[in-house]
């Protein structure tokens, strides 16, 4: 492999790394479970590479319902510091992490051997340094983006610069890098190959999803985990340098391995060619770290291809060369602006001079999403060059038409076409909300939609001259006007004019009240996250206009806001705010004399109902429920980790008819949770017989798996991330007599996939379950079974290779 010769300069790069990391400190721990189920709802889908060339067009979407009204929305400059985009400076303990340029991602390095800590043992892992800078960047409303290492020249001031675990000592060989001072690893010793396989794993294991963190350069490999050992390396000039990087199948195996750990937080690995080119057909993009430089004589990029005056071993020659230079579409480019040329690469906008490159065409080849840029922290904010350059990397979305009618009442359809003028999608699934606001700006309604924000694409890209479309610049028609469409009920929203608001849900809430809101590039979006996309007329709660959109039973359903001003609050009980919940605010100090009476809530036509209740509580808690003056039921309220995460518990209640129940939530002789809102199903059937829950407490979960919200599910629950080693055993499944029975396994997954299914110990068999429209779409797969009679038979679910679906839950008949 060729690398840059040398890919900084040393002084420099210990000034610059010298400023930051300059203390440690603690803060208190995170909810990991809790982040983590917050940022995702399943695995990806399969990853499938985009060919060489100028890519294939999207499919069109659909068209807007020409009974709907459109909207048009004004547009106006995107935001600077909208997430997991733009500048990232690098973190420093204690310090102003927003001081300076608009920005929403923070740096940090780690030195293996600060986690790796027991010089006795390299399976034991010590992640407090890693959450201390994350739980500190999170408190600012950023994002992280990390990278571990075991060589870094001089170190940072607060990390090491020989970062190799003494656990390896004895048993992994070293050499001295005599250019740079630093210990280099064998890289190819069984030892540190499995020992890194392990760790990797447990990194996996614990951060994958996690909020905090929106991508992770791979590193470990080499000076500053870069995947290059220069001048230790390849010999491409003729010197007398060994080579101390491992052999590609090595190099494979540790690429590998993250892909084995990671499913959802985004990877990045150096070079297109590292380990071989392990990673061009893998879920896992790239990072430049010496963006659009120039250097040699005469001066040649480092980025560009050389078709545009670029070396040949520049990242985007080395991505042709691959045929991988379109992995943007589904992997991020990450990386840094090269030290030596932060300070001007702007003002030459939108071109280049001197060693700094074309820097537009370097966003827009390499389809930059993020950039590590330390003297960013001195840009001016209303400098329109980095602001133009800014908006351009990574996702610019906005709203161009709304679609809805004025006036609806019972089921409506809303519908939003969205554009992306950036140069890359949205790489994360965060959750769509559409909203009502009433006139006094109070958030009284909200529905999630399925709408996927990573299928927004890029409306133009440009094309590469070696594609051979023309003279350079060239654009090309890519992604398409992406068009939205859900049904919302409105059966509870009471009369009257509204504001019908969309946002987009940060994960990063469920641990910051400071989270930065994704923000659309329109004049009616609030700092508050809302967009503003019209006003509707509610016409009461009358009948449905439309389809059914979820429940059973006759019940209209609805969702009701603790703090509402016409509920009832009653001793200590008070109104707090909360960012992560659904109207910004929530009912705390409850129990103890303290009382929650929701009012107005409708039971439709009477009867049973599943009442879910939405609150947060840092300890287990409990309440009692009580309709219309009855008998109250306790309740017992599970720990959400902290009072900003969310959590919900089901109580099945029996309502009168209409919409003038009430519906109280006290604790007589303790506190009760802190309530968010509460959501009226439809009328409960009792269980069928021979129908078992995924989540059901009962049920062993292995591995990854995990209980997750799903709002199509019939518990409203159920269990992912099933696969790739990760268990589901339901428990008690009774097999009556015994014999042939039809067990039915309820499962949601937006994508084909397959599971072994099996009874007790026999053996198992594969069952394909096709995909459904999303993860919250619920589908039924029957398979024959063989049951040996009574009621202690268990059914496994996994897949030993690969993901599962998400299972809601099995019946036998």
């Amino acid at each position: 492999m060729r690398t840059l010769a040398p890919p900084r300069g040393l002084t420099a790069l210990i000034a610059l790394c010298t400023a930051v990391f300059a203390v440690a400190f603690a803060v208190l721990p995170v909810n990991t479970a809790a982040a983590n189920a917050a940022n995702a709802a399943g695995p990806a889908p399969a990853f499938v590479a985009v060919p060489h060339g100028a890519p294939a067009r999207p499919a069109a979407p659909a068209a807007p319902h020409p009974s709907l009204q459109a909207h048009p929305l004004a547009s106006a400059p995107g935001p600077l510091d909208n997430p997991l985009k733009g500048f990232a400076t690098f973190y420093s303990p204690g310090g102003d992490e927003n001081a300076g340029y608009p920005r929403s991602l923070q740096w940090s390095y780690f030195g293996l051997s600060e986690v790796m800590t027991d010089p006795n043992n390299c399976g034991s892992f010590d992640w407090s340094i890693v959450d201390n800078a994350l739980n500190e960047i999170a408190s600012y409303g950023n994002q992280a983006a990390i990278r571990f290492y075991m060589e870094y020249p001089g170190g940072t001031g607060s990390h090491p610069a020989d970062a190799v675990p003494h656990c390896f000592d004895g048993k992994v060989a070293y050499r001295t890098n005599t250019y740079w001072g630093t210990t280099s690893p064998d890289y190819d010793s069984p030892y540190l190959l499995n020992a890194l396989g392990a760790f990797i794993a447990a990194y996996g294991a614990r951060y994958d999803g996690d909020p905090r963190i929106g991508f992770i350069n791979l590193g470990l490999v080499g000076l500053w985990g870069e995947w290059h050992t220069w001048p230790y390396d390849t010999d491409t000039t003729g010197d007398s340098y060994p080579n101390f990087m491992p052999t590609d199948a090595h190099a494979a195996q540790i690429i590998q391995d993250y892909d084995n750990a990671f499913s959802r937080t985004k990877l990045e690995v150096r070079y297109p060619t590292s380990g071989g080119g392990a990673a061009n057909n893998l879920d896992i993009g790239y990072h430049d770290d010496s963006f659009c430089y120039r250097e040699g004589s005469p001066l040649a990029g480092v980025t560009l291809p050389q078709s545009l005056g670029g070396a040949d071993y520049a990242q985007l020659q080395l991505e042709l060369n691959e045929g991988t230079e379109n992995k943007w579409i589904t992997d991020s480019m990450g990386g840094e602006v090269r030290p030596e040329i932060q300070s001007s690469v702007f003002s030459s906008w939108p071109g280049g001079s001197g060693q700094a490159d074309n820097i537009k065409a370097c966003i827009e080849l390499e389809h930059t999403t993020w950039k590590i840029d330390e003297t960013s922290q001195s840009y001016s904010p209303t400098d329109p060059n980095v602001g133009a350059a800014v908006r351009l990397m990574g996702y610019d979305l906005g709203v161009t038409d709304a679609y809805f009618k004025n006036s609806a009442s019972g089921t409506a359809t809303v519908g939003v076409r969205m554009t992306n003028d950036g140069v890359a999608p949205f790489y994360y699934p965060w959750t769509v909300t559409l909203g009502l606001k009433d006139g006094a700006g109070h958030v009284v309604k909200t529905w999630d939609t399925p709408w996927d924000l990573r299928t927004v694409m890029p409306g133009k890209i440009r094309a590469f001259p070696d594609w051979g479309l023309g003279p350079d610049p060239t654009y090309l028609d890519y992604g398409y006007p992406q068009y939205f469409q859900t049904a919302v009920d409105l059966s509870s929203v009471a009369t009257g004019d509204y504001q019908l608001v969309l946002r987009v849900k940060n994960p990063l809430e469920a641990v910051s009240a400071n989270a930065k809101k994704l923000r659309f590039a329109n004049a009616t979006q609030n700092a508050d996250g809302w967009l503003g996309l019209g006003t509707m007329g509610v016409g009461g709660s009358g009948g449905d206009t439309g389809g059914d959109t979820g429940g059973t039973g006759g019940g209209s359903g609805g969702s009701y806001e603790a703090e509402a001003p016409g509920n009832t609050l009653t001793g200590t009980a008070a109104v707090a705010a909360c960012a992560v919940c659904s109207g910004g605010a929530k009912v705390g100090y409850l129990g103890n004399g303290g009382a929650l009476t929701f009012t107005g809530v409708d039971g439709g036509s009477g009867g049973t109902k599943t009442v879910t209740v939405h609150y947060a509580t840092a300890e287990t808690r409990t309440a009692t429920i009580s309709v219309n003056g009855g008998a109250a039921t306790t309740v017992t309220f599970p720990s959400t980790g902290d009072w900003n995460t969310l959590g919900t518990a089901s109580v099945t209640l029996t309502l009168a008819a209409g919409a003038g129940n009430t519906i109280r939530i006290a604790n007589p002789s303790g506190w009760a949770p802190d309530i968010d809102r509460i959501v009226v199903g439809g009328t409960t059937a009792p269980p069928a017989p021979g129908s078992y829950e995924a989540e059901a407490p009962a049920n062993t979960l292995t591995g990854g798996a995990v209980v997750a919200s799903c709002s199509g599910c019939s518990g409203g629950a159920k269990v992912g991330y099933v696969g790739k080693g990760a268990k589901l055993t339901l428990t008690g499944v009774d097999g009556g007599s015994g014999g042939t029975k039809t067990l039915t396994v309820y499962y949601v997954s937006s994508v084909s996939r397959s599971a072994t299914v099996q009874i007790d110990s026999a053996p198992a068999v594969t069952v394909n379950f096709p995909a459904t429209a999303d993860w919250n779409t619920v589908g039924s797969v029957p398979v024959t079974v063989t049951l040996p009679a009574g009621t202690a038979n268990t059914v496994t679910l996994a897949n030993a290779s690969d993901w599962a679906p998400d299972i809601d839950r099995i019946t036998v008949s």
